[in-house]
């Protein structure tokens, strides 16, 4: 199924992929209403790396499945990947990092993280590592697109756009998703 409406949106991610610095933008909106459709969809699945939460969710788990999701995202060994997962945030962020810096450098490296809140367990760390990654990484690069997106809203507002710790006004690009319009219903 082609992508329907969400023509400012669509706009919205060009102008972020044809960026000439790292992007990191957020969309966020209620559940289902077309987050990840939208983003799949206008990238056509062609992500450097792409990665969901998995709801209630550990910590464990989630470096089992980001292990998995890099063996097959990036030029990383599944067999390797699934003996070594990572312990933390920071080792999966530096895992990451690593599989950047090996990577094609002319093209645009489009990091999908989709439904960040459901990472974002008690005491993992998620937030000091996505910080640090961002910070010390990819914000000085000149071809990451990270794109974060979720569905609690009030975590994403919390712990993105309102932080006053290292991810401080560090979003370069916010898109709250709603809900098509009655033009879009009919189209669709």
């Amino acid at each position: 199924m082609a992508l329907i409406g969400r023509k400012a949106e669509r706009e919205w991610l060009q102008q972020y992929f044809d960026s000439s610095e790292s992007e990191f933008i957020v969309i966020y909106g209620r559940r289902r209403v077309g987050k990840t459709y939208l983003v799949k969809e206008f990238f056509g699945g062609d992500f450097f790396f792409y990665f969901t939460g998995v709801a209630k969710g550990s910590l464990s788990l989630h470096m089992e499945r980001f292990a998995v999701a890099l063996a097959e995202w990036c030029p990383v060994s599944k067999k390797a990947a699934r003996q070594l997962p990572p312990k933390t945030w920071m080792d999966a962020f530096d895992l990451l990092k690593e599989a950047i810096k090996t990577a094609d450098q002319s093209s645009r490296k489009v990091i999908f993280l989709d439904e960040l809140p459901w990472m974002d367990t008690a005491k993992s760390g998620l937030m000091q590592a996505l910080d640090y990654f961002w910070n010390s990484f990819a914000s000085a690069r000149k071809d990451v697109l990270l794109i974060a997106c979720g569905s609690a809203s009030s975590w994403v507002v919390r712990k993105l756009f309102n932080d006053t710790g290292g991810l401080h006004n560090r979003v370069t690009g916010k898109l709250q998703l709603r809900p098509f319009d009655l033009k879009e219903c009919e189209d669709y």
